[in-house]
């Protein structure tokens, strides 16, 4: 096989680094020797943009460096999908994705890389209470997978950080950082992050954003009074506020929506004089601000002479400009006409909405007791408060959404600490309320919890999505909590031996009907998308070769190549395997999936994958003909995707086969 020719699909996230070093190669060349960057040269360039000296502005902690390689360390991780604990898997296109954050914001980076509009969360406050993670959550993959139970749990344990190290702020910047920089990626140039805090560690978000984001594109810190009466328990003051801190990707390019007028505020508008352009309400002709202009004598139509405007102001307008205004009917002089002048503003011709503001009351949106009955009235559960001290009102994250997103641009809304799911239920009921057509992504860590119906917040997520759907839906009761549904993900089924075609049907596990067949249907075009696609972070599905721990001698690695001949794992069946290969190739989740067959004159033919429109063609065909890649390649696809095994050693065909795929304008690998 020609050694120059690259044909492997990576199976591991790309490093952010590189993306910034290849874009910093493309706009100054001249910048790199031998391949790397001459930072000499890099200085000279920026001139006085270099930070000189030791002591410089900014934020550091004891762990920021162990924090960043964080980011730059790939994963080798991937969803595995959940058909049976979904609702509508074929139709819709949000997504619940239960897993450690970090790596699946890895796992995102390139199906979602600068799509996302709006990203809100609710990260742990730092407060010592509720700061659960893995003890060893920087440590990656393997110690997720451990703590959620998916493989031996020797040697790491569920941690909730105590008085003593909860409150250590280095931690929680540890944890926050990698996160927020990978966050950032995934947001469009006109896209925004909400993201709410309290008095712990508010001081150091903002530090931590500004590096982040860039101090340039912070947009306002809102407070938030989350309580409706004060705690007379409190040893000093009753804390009745959170905060909700704003950044944008470009601030040049994000502007908030207006909100909605209020029925205070259109109360004001009348029309007592029947003026054929509509409701209106009389304004100050008068102002404190000094017009040259602005001291004319106005005789009103029942014959009074003003004499000038009131003591200390002057009149807002010229007295040409006014007399025009008057010849409009565009001055109201009272039912007597006998009133000081007053200029009438149309509601017509005002903005149609409200500049927010960074006083948020829970009037308008909402409090924590809200939230909890809000939760509690969907999903029941013994000692609720211990689960979710801090909820967050649907009507918060909805005033967010209205602020961040259009009803009817496909936006989409990510929240990668999703908690029990409020911000699917504020994405659909507002969707349903102005017909729109948001998407969400939810990404939840299977914390546990000491309830057997849900065992951990995952759970929880998931089910009280479904109820929202439920509800909105309206066509079916809401049943009394049932038994949780056992298994994850979908059947353990092997490639080796199962028809290719039956992927979707014929392997379908009967022995419990899937959520899916239980549930209506998502409502398209008429309140948006009501379902969602559940996957969990898992391992890869194919054997990973890990040249730092290859065995030492001969005999035992030939050995070890013989187990990686075959490089698909066992128990993981067609589907796990379809959906790793859409996301490594940087396709999203949600893809449309059919399935082709090309003909053959062997005899049957051999089936394929056609994702997003045909986009990608994947063939996970045991052993591949040439009549099979030359009719895939017919297809004009962007790329085509092979098993590595299917070629059966014949490294002839398979150069051949990249270089005919490269002259259709094809991208041709295996795995």
């Amino acid at each position: 096989m020609n050694s120059n020719i690259d044909y492997k699909l990576p199976m591991t996230t790309p490093d952010p680094t590189d993306d910034v070093v290849e874009r910093l190669r493309e706009i100054a060349p001249h910048l790199f020797s031998e391949g790397r960057i001459d930072f000499d040269k890099l200085k000279e360039l920026l001139g006085g943009q270099v930070e000189q000296g030791t002591e410089r502005y900014g934020l550091s902690w004891a762990g920021k460096s162990e924090a960043f390689r964080n980011v730059q360390t790939p994963s080798v991780a991937t969803l595995l999908p959940m058909p049976n604990e979904s609702v509508d898997w074929d139709n819709t296109e949000n997504l619940i994705i239960e897993g450690d954050n970090l790596e699946v914001l890895k796992l995102l980076q390139k199906p979602y890389h600068g799509k996302v509009k709006m990203i809100y969360i609710d990260p742990p406050y730092n407060t010592g209470n509720e700061f659960i993670y893995p003890d060893n959550f920087r440590e990656g993959l393997q110690d997720y997978l451990r703590y959620s139970g998916q493989v031996s749990e020797e040697g790491i344990k569920q941690s909730t950080n105590t008085e003593t190290s909860g409150r250590f702020h280095s931690t929680w910047l540890s944890m926050m950082y990698p996160r927020l920089f990978l966050a950032r990626n995934l947001l469009k140039d006109d896209g925004v992050i909400f993201v709410s805090i309290d008095d712990n560690e508010v001081h150091n978000l903002r530090m931590l954003m500004n590096e982040v984001f860039g101090e340039e594109n912070f947009v306002a810190t809102v407070i938030w009074q989350k309580v409706y009466a004060p705690k007379s328990s409190a040893r000093h003051f009753s804390e009745d506020h959170d905060y909700v801190v704003i950044y944008a990707r470009n601030s040049e390019k994000w502007t908030p929506q207006l909100l909605p007028r209020t029925v205070e505020q259109d109360a004001a508008y009348t029309n007592p004089d029947n003026d054929p352009r509509g409701l209106w309400r009389p304004n100050n002709l008068a102002a404190r601000n000094y017009y040259s202009k602005g001291t004319y004598s106005i005789t009103c139509p029942s014959g009074r002479v003003i004499e000038g405007p009131p003591s200390g102001s002057y009149w807002r307008v010229s007295e040409d400009k006014f007399r025009e205004l008057d010849k409009d009917g565009r001055i109201w002089w009272g039912k007597d006409g006998n009133n000081i002048p007053a200029p009438k503003i149309f509601i017509s011709e005002v903005k149609q909405g409200r500049v927010p503001q960074t006083l948020w009351s829970y009037n308008q949106v909402g409090h924590t007791q809200e939230a909890k009955k809000e939760l509690l009235s969907l999903v029941t559960f013994s000692d609720s408060d211990s689960v979710f001290d801090t909820p967050k009102p649907p009507r918060l994250i909805a005033q967010m959404l209205r602020l961040a997103t259009e009803s009817q641009s496909n936006d989409i809304v990510l929240d990668f600490f999703a908690g029990s799911g409020t911000t699917a239920q504020a994405v659909m009921e507002l969707n349903r309320e102005v017909n729109g057509n948001r998407k969400f992504i939810l990404v939840q860590l299977p914390e546990k919890t000491e309830n057997p119906a849900f065992p951990t917040i995952a759970h929880i997520t998931r089910e009280r999505v479904r109820r929202v759907i439920d509800k909105l839906n309206g066509e079916r009761q809401i049943p009394p909590n049932p038994p949780f549904l056992k298994g994850g993900t979908c059947n353990s089924l092997s490639l080796k031996g199962a028809p290719m075609e039956s992927l979707f049907a014929e392997n379908a596990d009967q022995t419990e009907k899937p959520v899916q067949d239980t549930l209506p249907p998502s409502i398209k075009g008429g309140g948006g998308d009501l379902g969602f696609r559940a996957f969990k972070l898992s391992s890869s599905n194919f054997k990973i070769w890990d040249a730092d721990h290859a065995p030492a001698t001969p005999d035992a690695l030939a050995e070890q190549l013989k187990l990686y001949a075959d490089n698909i794992e066992q128990l993981r069946d067609q589907q796990d395997v379809l959906y790793e290969l859409i996301l490594k190739t940087g396709l999203p989740l949600t893809s449309r999936i059919e399935t082709l067959e090309i003909p053959s004159r062997q005899g049957r033919g051999s089936v394929v994958f056609s994702v997003s429109d045909g986009q990608l063609l994947i063939c996970l065909e045991n052993l591949i003909s040439k009549e099979a890649l030359h009719g895939m390649m017919e297809r004009k696809p962007a790329q085509i995707l092979c098993l590595d095994t299917a070629f059966g050693g014949d490294d002839a065909l398979k150069t051949n086969t990249v270089l005919e795929a490269k002259s259709h304008g094809v991208v041709f690998r295996t795995v």
